[in-house]
């Protein structure tokens, strides 16, 4: 697994793990791809709806972007930058249909972790500068700066999703609204293409999509803001198998 999603994990981590993202074709972003299988029950605590206000949306005539599609990123902007605490279940399937799952903590800005249950033994940290992905099974360590990963944007301070430069793609459905990043630089290039609910804004998914155009999915449940989080959970050991 440690070596797709830049050696194993990262790709996921905003696919929530996979080898570096890379740039993917037309066709691979125009596929559709089917949503997780989420279990029965499972929901997010986080209700948007009796917390955010409607947002004063500014349409801007000159956008690639419809009034109803910018009224969304707008909602969707101010449903990311209304937490710095976030924690819950995910479940990720690989592109050859493998699962695995665990649980994911976010401390804005710049702090994640995904830890994922067995057999998989695979700890994904960012402490604000630097990303590890950590394999106990394979007992290796590597690093990543995060300014130079596709997690800067879900761990930034704030995040203004409404620009045309950011979003290459918005797509409407009836209980889906997705959204679609590009980047490509020297280090990493690829598609990242977030899922949200149409009525709370809430994120539920998000796809990697390779150069192969070969996909990793994360959904992810249970989700709840605001919880204290244990101290340390973000500290990246140098030597962690000494």
């Amino acid at each position: 697994m440690l070596t797709r999603c830049w050696h194993g994990g990262l790709a996921a981590v905003i696919v929530m793990a996979g080898s570096a993202i890379a740039w993917t074709s037309a066709k691979a972003l125009n596929d559709p791809v089917p949503p997780p299988r989420l279990r029965p029950g499972h929901v997010g605590s986080y209700s948007p709806n009796a917390a955010l206000v409607q947002p004063d949306v500014a349409i801007r005539p000159n956008s690639r972007f419809t009034p109803e599609q910018q009224v969304a990123l707008a909602r969707i902007s101010q449903y990311f930058n209304s937490f710095r605490l976030m924690e819950g279940e995910f479940i990720q399937f690989g592109p050859s249909g493998e699962q695995s799952e665990g649980v994911f903590f976010i401390s804005k800005p710049g702090r994640i972790r995904f830890h994922y249950r067995p057999p998989v033994r695979l700890d994904i940290i960012a402490d604000g500068s630097t990303v590890a992905i950590k394999n106990s099974k394979a007992r290796t360590q590597d690093m990543y700066p995060l300014s130079r990963t596709p997690l800067r944007y879900l761990l930034s301070d704030r995040i203004d999703l409404t620009s045309d430069q950011l979003i290459s793609e918005v797509r409407t459905e009836q209980d889906l609204i997705s959204l679609t990043i590009l980047e490509q630089s020297r280090f990493t290039g690829g598609a990242l293409t977030l899922f949200f609910d149409s009525r709370t804004y809430q994120l539920r998914q998000w796809v990697v999509t390779d150069a192969q155009g070969l996909n990793t999915s994360v959904a992810i449940y249970n989700t709840a803001t605001g919880k204290s989080q244990q101290r340390g959970i973000y500290r990246i050991d140098p030597r962690p198998f000494r």
